[in-house]
């Protein structure tokens, strides 16, 4: 079975049996279980929600049956069409809208689809509103619109231009000093939205740039997860010479990673450090990622003389704490660039338009910016364990284990992450099968692996 659903939406392989995978009735009857909840909680009387979607190849499909059924209960739809999730969480405030649909399945393979779900400021669903979705679809407790209520269709794509307008138009993204730069960039935009929007982003920025797997067909050209083990296409591009930067995104393009002017990784984790320090060079203030991010962002945000906060794994956990806190800048170890001033969602655009105005201002090259933050390598390991496994009893051992022992700062409210002087290690189970993650980050990529390694000894135990 690879139908998944949970608090964020639906997702599964297309194709195969009703319940199993995601299929038309399925995303009927989860669409509908959206429109009913966003009706009753009456949070906007705009009677209008907003869908976008990448660029894969199920995407005409699904979003003819999820425009087909909002308007089925009664709602107009605004179809933004071929768009980013950063561009059509925009377009629901832009718009007014009551919410908003991303049809993406993120960084999953080709053959997967899902429906991401917004509230009407075109953020994602709290932990509480997603399971008021789950359970008005397992009770099937929706009701569609008469004749005469039925729901109309408007197709906008104006909005890659007014989200462009939009990261332009931030204060602290230097188009001036970008354009006076020269910069020459290659891109890969995996065979999606990025294709289509980032061309534009770089025209306005005064960048040259080349693309890679630039035609937004859905035919991804590699797994399109933007990791280094995904990425030797373009890190052979730019290591060839002539480029200041190499660019990627992932399919819906709110993760955004770089490669340095040589060739070499810049480091995922490091896109949000970078921006960060930008940020924090203009504007004092919070921070905020998730527990499983690197400690570099903490490292950095207190050398500017600020407080850094930690937040539960997951986008609408790390916002929610952002807003809590009043947090200049926020975000994911995954890429994703959280930035307040344009709106509280993973923005890839938001992230290049801040990177290449760190680097415009200060001088710099790619690896020689790298090279002013401190080093850190993260080990990802997993245990895998019997389906009836109370994973629980084992985090509680864990965290009884190392609470008493000096030097270890032990955090729970996500998992169990245990905090050493000089290294950590984050364990969380997953919500989709009997796994525990084990995170872990240290000076080198020796130690992080053998940080990982012992507490998996000690779960194993």
């Amino acid at each position: 079975m690879t139908l998944i659903k949970s608090i964020s939406g639906i997702r599964g392989t297309i194709g195969g049996r009703t319940g199993d995978t995601l299929n038309p009735l399925d995303i009927v009857k989860f669409t509908s279980a959206y429109a009913t909840f966003i009706r009753r909680s009456a949070k906007s009387s705009a009677n209008k929600i907003v869908v976008g979607r990448d660029a894969r190849i199920s995407g005409p499909m699904v979003r003819n049956v999820v425009c087909g059924t909002l308007m089925g209960m009664g709602y107009d739809v605004l179809d933004i069409d071929l768009a980013t999730t950063p561009t059509t969480e925009l377009a629901v405030r832009m718009s007014g809208a009551d919410g908003g649909i991303i049809i993406t399945a993120s960084h999953n393979p080709r053959h997967w689809n899902a429906l991401k779900l917004l509230n009407n400021e075109g953020e994602f669903l709290t932990k509480a509103d997603g399971n008021a979705v789950l359970d008005i679809a397992e009770k099937e407790d929706f009701e569609y619109a008469d004749v005469d209520h039925l729901g109309h269709y408007t197709h906008d794509d104006s909005f890659n231009q007014r989200h462009i307008d939009s990261v332009l138009a931030l204060d602290l993204v230097d188009v001036d000093a970008i354009k006076k730069a020269h910069f020459k960039v290659c891109v890969d935009s995996i065979n999606s939205v990025g294709g289509i929007i980032l061309p534009h982003l770089l025209d306005a920025l005064g960048v040259e740039y080349k693309f890679l797997n630039g035609e937004a067909n859905g035919d991804f050209a590699h797994n399109p997860e933007p990791l280094e083990r995904n990425l030797g296409g373009i890190m052979s591009e730019v290591a060839n010479g002539g480029y200041d930067l190499g660019i990627v995104v992932d399919p819906d393009v709110d993760r955004l990673a770089f490669i340095q002017e040589d060739g070499k990784m810049y480091g995922e984790e490091y896109t949000l450090v970078t921006v960060a320090d930008y940020i924090l060079d203009h504007v004092k203030g919070p921070t905020v990622s998730n527990l499983s991010s690197t400690r570099a962002l903490r490292d950095v945000t207190e050398r500017h003389g600020c407080k850094y906060y930690a937040a539960a794994v997951g986008e609408v956990n790390v916002t929610t704490k952002m807003k809590e806190v009043g947090a200049v800048i926020g975000g994911e170890g995954n890429g994703g660039v959280i930035y307040p001033e344009s709106h509280y969602g993973r923005d890839a655009l938001v992230g290049i338009g801040l990177f290449l105005s760190s680097m415009a201002q200060k001088g710099m090259k790619a690896s020689q910016l790298r090279a002013t933050f401190p080093n850190y390598f993260m080990a990802k390991n997993r245990v895998d364990l019997k389906p009836d496994t109370d994973i629980d009893a084992i985090l509680n051992k864990v965290k009884e284990h190392f609470a008493s022992q000096p030097d270890v700062q032990v955090t729970d409210i996500d998992g169990v992450k245990l905090d050493f002087p000089d290294k950590w290690v984050h364990l969380r189970k997953s919500n989709t099968e009997p796994i525990i993650r084990v995170y872990s980050e240290a000076h080198t990529a020796e130690e992080a692996d053998a940080l990982g390694k012992e507490l998996m000894a000690f779960v194993t135990k």
